[in-house]
């Protein structure tokens, strides 16, 4: 892999014009790699490709992809430390953590997506004639760089098995994990021009993409307000795009729960990744009477957060993906701070004995209302905002007053009450008394959280279209 190409119809090739950018290391601060951005003539080359590409690929038998995507499997499991460890580089993931959630979780995404396509019905009899579901073409993915691998392959993985091309724009910030993945594709076998990757900027690659009038359909993951462009750029030529956008996730503790559990639990859950995660439940709701036990147990949670180097495997939390994600929250710590927020825990500037790296420290505001810019935004990064509420009715109110609904998180000692509140809350996706991931069940969210589905069966229809034909006998 050379990091200043493209891989465009089948090989790495170099871009029209070649326009360099950094890779920084955010526990260094310094460069480690260097890509290049790419153009709207990049752009129009690999969609091209994969036109072409899409005449045949779409034509493709069932047990061909899946042959494919065994391979980029084999190759993903041989290359997992590898890909786990590029992670880490490239945008400060522990290493442990790259390696058992962000490089196994992206795994999963191609392994159930041969699963599903096994499995799934393409035909059925339906009244007077037949549904038949087919690849719906060229499709762009630009993902973000807080889960690089995950993201990219939760979109990667369905396209290629429903037959369809791909065109992606990985983030131009943690490029390098998505390249190998195009390598891992190469070296599987798949027919040229199925798969292209371009990187690039947003503005330039990802706006080229989401115009483009040969893309059938845009994935998107990353800021409600990118998402809200995206749609508007491929509404010109009303091509499908889903979305998965921002959360502002409520974590409701009821009142029969183990407090001191469910806080030390959803501290840890909000600082995962270094909290830059799209349902971080980064709002915890707890009964006003229980106000100072909450902050207690908090304190508790952070004091055993171990901030590190992230390549070494008692780390618990590295740094931030970049200065301006690490000004960024700084930013909003200060405004809790000004807006008389309780600070339970860390605060502004850097971690005692981190002069060098993107580390922040991991914050938990008290006494926080609805009203507060930390209630309200997004801020990608470790800073838990605790809310206090009298009644079950309030504590529901709250979790819904937000734009977003990505994700909700409800602990109970009661599962039939815990099942009735997160019934309520507006969200994609709830999660009842720490529930476990499941890759089969769907993900996306509410109101300005996004539009469509990804993972399972649920995502892998996002990359079908719905054809009747009537007075067909078979």
């Amino acid at each position: 892999m050379e990091n200043r190409k493209f891989y465009i119809d089948g090989a790495w090739v170099d871009p029209i014009a070649p326009s360099a950018l950094d890779v920084v290391n955010p526990a260094t601060e310094e460069p480690f790699a260097q890509i290049s951005l790419g153009s709207k003539a990049d752009v129009d080359r690999a969609v091209a490709a994969a036109k072409r590409a899409f005449a045949s690929y779409s034509e493709t038998r069932v047990e061909e992809r899946l042959g494919w995507l065994r391979k980029i499997i084999e190759g993903f499991r041989a290359r997992l430390p590898d890909l786990a460890r590029m992670m880490t580089l490239e945008m400060g993931a522990p290493i442990t953590f790259a390696t058992e959630r962000q490089a196994t979780v992206a795994l999963f995404h191609f392994e159930e997506a041969a699963r599903v396509l096994a499995e799934y019905p393409f035909e059925v009899r339906m009244g007077n004639g037949i549904v038949r579901r087919e690849p719906i073409g060229v499709c762009g993915l630009i993902t973000p760089w807080n889960w690089p691998l995950n993201q990219v392959a939760s979109k990667v993985a369905p396209a290629l098995a429903t037959g369809c091309t791909v065109v992606l724009k990985p983030s131009e910030i943690a490029p390098l994990s998505a390249m190998m993945i195009a390598e891992i594709i190469h070296e599987a076998g798949l027919p040229a021009g199925v798969f292209n990757l371009v990187n690039g900027d947003g503005p330039t690659v990802g706006e080229a993409i989401a115009s483009h009038p040969d893309v059938d359909f845009v994935s998107f993951t990353g800021s409600t307000a990118a998402g809200i462009r995206v749609a508007k750029l491929a509404a010109d030529t009303v091509k499908r795009v889903a979305q998965e956008l921002g959360g502002k996730s409520a974590n409701i503790i009821l009142d029969d729960a183990d407090l001191r559990a469910a806080v030390i639990a959803g501290v840890h859950a909000c600082n995962t990744n270094g909290g830059q995660n799209c349902q971080s439940p980064t709002r915890m709701l707890v009964p006003r009477a229980k106000r100072q036990a909450a902050f207690d147990a908090a304190r508790e949670a952070i004091a055993a957060t171990r901030l590190g180097d992230p390549l070494d495997q008692a780390t618990t939390m590295g740094p931030l993906v970049s200065k301006a994600q690490y000004d960024r929250v700084q930013a909003l710590i200060q405004s809790g701070i000004d807006e008389g927020a309780t600070l339970v825990a860390g605060g502004t500037g850097k971690p005692e004995g981190f002069a060098r790296g993107y580390y922040v420290r991991p914050t938990v505001f008290g006494d926080v209302t609805s009203r507060m810019r930390i209630a309200q935004e997004e801020i990608f990064g470790p800073v838990l905002s605790i809310m206090s509420y009298d009644t079950e009715e309030e504590a529901i109110a709250i979790a819904n007053d937000t734009p977003f609904g990505l994700a909700g998180f409800v602990q109970s000692g009661d599962p039939a009450r815990a099942r009735r509140v997160a019934n309520r809350i507006r969200a994609g996706r709830v999660y009842i008394n720490g529930a476990p991931f499941d890759r089969s069940l769907p993900f996306g969210g509410y109101k300005q959280s996004g539009n469509g589905r990804e993972f399972g069966v649920f995502g892998f229809e996002e990359y079908l279209e719905v054809k009747a034909i009537l007075g067909a006998s078979e």
